[in-house]
């Protein structure tokens, strides 16, 4: 291993390291699982760090990386629903105490959940990890278009999924906003 390439690779560590933490932590159900799959996120970036780009590119390719991890991870898993429950909880914190909004974040909760996973996954990619279009493409291995489209029917699902839940939604309150040029 030349040092070039391993400064590189620290680099690229330093600098995503956080992301991809924060990235997993949303979609596991544990810590723990959290943990492993950004270990094993990180030493496929190692194995691959001569087809790893560097600079802002790295960020997309290792999300890209992490949800292949997660979805080598998933498919030994049995326990999916904690995952639910942490973003439950994290809403709850993000909007107060008010018993009144608790409620209505519960049934927001099951609204997402009853999205389909590619669904679930092109909105939370907006909305947790604040990705543009063409970082959505590089994760997810798609077009900017196919993201556009992909991304426009997720919004109308949970739109109509809030609409059957009775949950009052506008252009002004929406959870997954479209003015960041998407």
């Amino acid at each position: 291993m030349d040092d070039e390439r391993l400064a590189g690779f620290e680099a690229v560590y330093r600098e995503t390291y956080s992301r991809i933490a924060d990235y997993a932590a949303r979609r596991c159900d544990s810590p723990q699982d959290a943990a492993d799959v950004v270990a094993e996120t990180f030493a496929v970036a190692w194995r691959r760090t001569d087809e790893m780009p560097r600079g802002e590119e790295a960020m997309p390719w290792l999300y890209g990386v992490a949800r292949r991890v997660l979805a080598n991870h998933r498919r030994g898993e049995v326990r999916r629903q904690a995952r639910s429950a942490e973003l439950d909880a994290e809403m709850a914190d993000l909007y107060g105490a008010d018993p009144e909004s608790t409620v209505e974040l519960r049934v927001i909760g099951e609204a997402f959940r009853t999205l389909s996973e590619e669904d679930r996954e092109v909105l939370a990619l907006v909305a947790w990890e604040e990705l543009d279009r063409e970082e959505i493409a590089a994760v997810l291995g798609l077009s900017r278009n196919a993201v556009r489209i992909r991304l426009h029917r997720a919004r109308r699902r949970f739109s109509g999924a809030l609409t059957r839940a009775g949950v009052r939604h506008t252009a002004e309150n929406r959870l997954f906003p479209v003015g960041r040029s998407l």
